[in-house]
């Protein structure tokens, strides 16, 4: 129920979806006003993944967008460990819980990356090696899964004004760097992310 998670419900509701969102607590109001069913989710957590797809009785389109990322802790083994777990054994939990599903509506799966699946990143070690297994991930489970009429796809967004990019947009130096690099000069919205899932 993050920027990215979030903007991605905003505009399946919008298309008439019926969309239900996980996170550990309840997202905006204006999510659940809208039309979004909320349920409690850890995604580090099989019986927890097992036990939401047990109440879902049917899915088109799964979208994992569960993040973290700590700054320069991610050098810590016990860390790097928590955001792998996140990121990718999350993406796996979901994906193995949730395959009869999309099997039965031959649905698609999207994966989140992000542009730290093709460069590193000094501060957030866990996070790129995460995002970068995601793309090798998602190209594995294509292929896996293209006999049961399942799509699996990733998008990896860039510099996205979200909750977990603040440290970045508040730090000047960093900012003033990445202003220097970026042609539009500017975060993008999350909402701007919404046409491509």
């Amino acid at each position: 129920t993050g920027g990215i998670g979030s903007a991605y419900a905003r505009a399946f509701l919008a298309h008439g979806a019926m969309v239900t969102v996980t996170d550990l607590q309840p997202p905006s109001a204006e999510l659940t006003a809208a039309g979004a069913k909320f349920e409690v989710l850890d995604v580090t957590s099989d019986d927890a993944v097992n036990a939401l797809a047990a109440k879902i009785p049917r899915l088109n389109v799964l979208i994992h967008c569960a993040g973290r990322l700590i700054r320069w802790e991610e050098h810590k083994p016990e860390v790097f460990r928590d955001i792998v777990d996140i990121h990718l054994f999350g993406n796996v939990r979901l994906a193995a819980a949730f395959r009869p599903h999309l099997k039965a509506t031959r649905g698609c799966m999207i994966n989140i990356g992000s542009m730290y699946s093709y460069f590193g990143a000094p501060q957030v070690p866990a996070y790129a090696a995460a995002k970068t297994a995601i793309v090798g991930l998602t190209k594995s489970l294509a292929l896996a899964y293209i006999d049961d009429g399942i799509r699996v796809n990733a998008i990896a967004p860039g510099w996205i004004n979200t909750d977990i990019s603040r440290g970045g947009r508040e730090n000047p130096e960093f900012n003033d760097r990445l202003m220097q690099r970026l042609p539009a000069k500017r975060w993008a919205d999350p909402d701007e992310l919404a046409g491509t899932a």
